[in-house]
């Protein structure tokens, strides 16, 4: 059926079809990694009044009862509570290598933390590649559709880790995400949530309030620095979450451009191949004229 105009006329045709898609999809990747940037930068504002927050709630509470990284105090020092792991990937394919490159990063990070890890899986696709490498999955969650689904992601990953409790215990919690950067699509990147940083605890004890105004925390320190603690891990989550989306359908457009690619060059050639096929056909049918009318005059 290739060899036939019809043949070549039809598979024209579906190319074309399948191009329409491709574009559609572009388009759909393109409109979706500008939403997640925007629910990033929307973060910024509303991370720094938390991280004034805390500053201002640990310089009461470990000021008063213990000095920095005493987890008698905050309950946030590094302690023997075990090794949390938090892996986004996606659900859907076309995004390249995507999921691989986030798995053998955390694969290859897991292994240097001590004891067992208990890892949660965002994304089907992920979770196959991380079964496949030999680690225990100890949940799953879906990939959210939408900007507006990340907040119900985020709660649900705090319940089901018990996020709160591994702040608590002094356990560690840790991200492995894919961020996206500029000519590399994305980087795979780990974070280290919990316990917090004693250095980082630092600086935000030491970050000048910005008004005139001093803060004052009301009601007990502890407590309104573990709500802080808990808003802080909200925004992490959902950063990680916006910013992983962000770099999957960054690779997801990059893989619809390099199918774009071959399908114009496919289509160029079977044009070609056309309109040479109907070249020689009609080049064909002019000889027969020609012979035949030579044959007459004869």
């Amino acid at each position: 059926m290739s060899d036939t105009g019809a043949g070549l006329r039809h598979k024209i045709a579906s190319a074309g079809d399948l191009r329409s898609v491709v574009r559609t999809m572009k388009a759909v990747a393109a409109a979706s990694i500008a939403q997640y940037e925007r629910s990033v930068a929307a973060l910024a504002d509303y991370s720094l009044s938390v991280e004034l927050g805390l500053g201002v709630s640990l310089r009461q509470v470990e000021g008063l009862s213990a000095p920095i990284g005493s987890q008698a105090a905050t309950g946030i020092g590094i302690g023997s509570g075990g090794v949390g792991a938090i892996v986004f990937g996606s659900d859907q394919g076309l995004v390249g290598q995507f999921n691989d490159a986030i798995a053998d990063r955390a694969v290859t990070a897991l292994t240097t933390l001590p004891g067992p890890a208990r890892v949660w899986a965002v994304g089907e696709r992920v979770q196959a590649r991380l079964a496949d490498a030999g680690v225990p999955i100890a949940g799953s969650f879906a990939v959210p559709a939408s900007v507006s689904a990340i907040t119900a992601l985020v709660a649900q990953i705090l319940v089901e880790t018990d996020a709160p409790d591994m702040h608590r215990r002094g356990a560690g919690l840790y991200l492995f995400y894919n961020r996206p950067t500029v000519g590399a699509i994305y980087t795979p990147v780990s974070e280290r949530l919990l316990p917090l940083d004693a250095s980082w605890r630092r600086t935000l004890m030491q970050r000048h309030w910005p008004t005139h105004n001093l803060p004052e925390v009301l009601g007990p320190g502890t407590t309104t620095l573990a709500a802080l603690i808990g808003e802080y891990l909200f925004i992490a989550l959902f950063r990680a979450c916006a910013e992983s989306l962000a770099s999957e359908n960054a690779s997801r457009l990059a893989a619809m451009q390099r199918a774009e690619k071959n399908i114009d060059e496919l289509l160029r050639t079977m044009t070609a191949a056309f309109h040479r096929l109907r070249q020689n056909s009609i080049d064909e049918e002019l000889f027969d004229v020609v012979s035949g009318f030579e044959a007459l005059s004869q």
